[in-house]
Formats: C-alpha cells, sequence, structure tokens
C-alpha cells in the first residue's frame, strides 16, 4: 500500500508540475486546428521588460555656426540624405551569420588508497589475548581501501547559417548621435510562424547610402531567429519529459 501511495504522489507531483511549466496549455488547446496567430503591431518602447539604453556619453558639445559660413559644427555631412537619424525613422538591417565551431574533449580521472592500523608487541598480545575474538588480531584492527575512477569525453560540431534582412526603427537617439534600432519580422507558412528579432546600437556613419547595413555593425547586437507552431511543438520535448529532465537526479 505504501508504495502505491508513493506512486500516486510522484505521478501528482509530475502532474502539477507539467500544468505549472505548461501555463498556456488551455490557450494552445483553444487555438487546435487553427493557424497561429500574428502579433499586433505596436510599440516596442510600451512592451513590458523595455528599458531605454544607457551606455557611457560624452560631454554634449552646442552647435554653433560659424560666421560667413553654411556650415553647422557637428554635422557629419554637407548635404541631406534620406538615411536613418532620428526617432522613428527605418532602415534595413542585412543580417549574415555564419558560424562553425568544432570541439573535442575528453578527460579521465584516476584514485586508489589503502590504509591499514593495528597494534602490536606486548600489547597488541595483550589485546589479542583478552579482547579479540579468535581469528583476529590486534595487528591488523582496520583496514581502509578505495578507489574512484572517472572518464568524460564531449565533443561538439555546429555550424550555423543564416541570410536575411529585416527592416528595423529607431527608437532612440543617444547624446553621442548613436542610434539605438530594434527589427521584429513575423511570417506565417501553413501552421509555422517563423520570427526574426534584430536590436543593438548603430553609428550613423555605418549607414549605407541606400540606407542598409550589415548585422556585423551592430554593438551589443541581439539576433533571435526562430519559430512557433505545429513543427516546433513536436521537435520539442512534451512538458513531462522537461520537467523529468529538472527533477530527476540522474
Amino acid at each position: 500500500m505504501s508504495t502505491l501511495k508513493s506512486g500516486k504522489f510522484l505521478l501528482l507531483g509530475i502532474a502539477v508540475a507539467s500544468l505549472s511549466a505548461g501555463c498556456g496549455a488551455p490557450d494552445r488547446l483553444s487555438q487546435v486546428g487553427q493557424q497561429p496567430a500574428l502579433n499586433a503591431i505596436q510599440d516596442p518602447t510600451t512592451t513590458a521588460g523595455y528599458r531605454p539604453v544607457q551606455m557611457p556619453m560624452p560631454e554634449p558639445q552646442k552647435a554653433h555656426y560659424n560666421a560667413n559660413s553654411l556650415w553647422r559644427s557637428g554635422n557629419r555631412a554637407f548635404f541631406e540624405d534620406q538615411r536613418a537619424k532620428q526617432i522613428g525613422d527605418i532602415l534595413t538591417v542585412v543580417v549574415t551569420i555564419s558560424d562553425k565551431a568544432e570541439f573535442d574533449n575528453t578527460t579521465e580521472r584516476s584514485r586508489s588508497d589503502s590504509s591499514s592500523n593495528g597494534v602490536g608487541g606486548a600489547l597488541g598480545t595483550a589485546i589479542d589475548t583478552i579482547f579479540m575474538p579468535a581469528g583476529v588480531a590486534a595487528s591488523d584492527i582496520a583496514s581502509v581501501d578505495s578507489s574512484s575512477n572517472f572518464s568524460g569525453e564531449g565533443s561538439v560540431d555546429r555550424e550555423e547559417t543564416l541570410e536575411t534582412s529585416v527592416a528595423a526603427v529607431v527608437l532612440q537617439v543617444l547624446p553621442n548621435g548613436n542610434l539605438v534600432i530594434e527589427g521584429r519580422q513575423e511570417v506565417r507558412v501553413n501552421f509555422e510562424v517563423r520570427e526574426l528579432v534584430v536590436a543593438g546600437i548603430v553609428r550613423p556613419e555605418d549607414i549605407s547610402s541606400d540606407n542598409t547595413i550589415a548585422s556585423e555593425k551592430i554593438a551589443e547586437a541581439r539576433i533571435g531567429y526562430g519559430g512557433r507552431g505545429q513543427i516546433t511543438d513536436v521537435q520539442q520535448p512534451r512538458y513531462g519529459s522537461q520537467v523529468l529532465d529538472i527533477m530527476l537526479p540522474f
């Protein structure tokens, strides 16, 4: 009976943990047979968790015009162009990521220890006669042997390539003129939504004349590419498996 109760408690714990891990399950059940909904267009600065970027800035310089000159101090170009330069402007980010990593590690560890303790001489003979049972000598009272062996091997062979473009919006203009940008793109194909997120800080000088900028020129770049839908669900372990992977010590 105790084993049955323990099994019930284990199943109950797994069920509670699964429900807590998949708190969005009711919403997903209500969308069975329907296409994943696209998120509404919204101001990124109003989303939960948004924080304005704070970076070390140089002292601001006041702009002034020189006598008999059309040039204003602080200008980076004489003629005006249409490249993004203020909040709300749009520029195109050309995302090019080619990542390849290969590692192979092997670790082996071995240790053995042996020790023995006993009493000899007249004291040992007295202990043998008075205290020790037959067949046991005081010269070998305690003996300890231990050994430990460990062998580990791991390897990583990863190759990723991503080439795409996404339009981003200027969210902030920092005091030194650098631009904080963020762009989001959602594409739905059948029952799968692919999401692309690009954010970071760019220099106006790095923006090309066609109002594009390469992803490798974005400082503090945050680039995310993934998806949600039926294919993504099949590729992920179920909630119960994920909970057991976290809870089980072995």
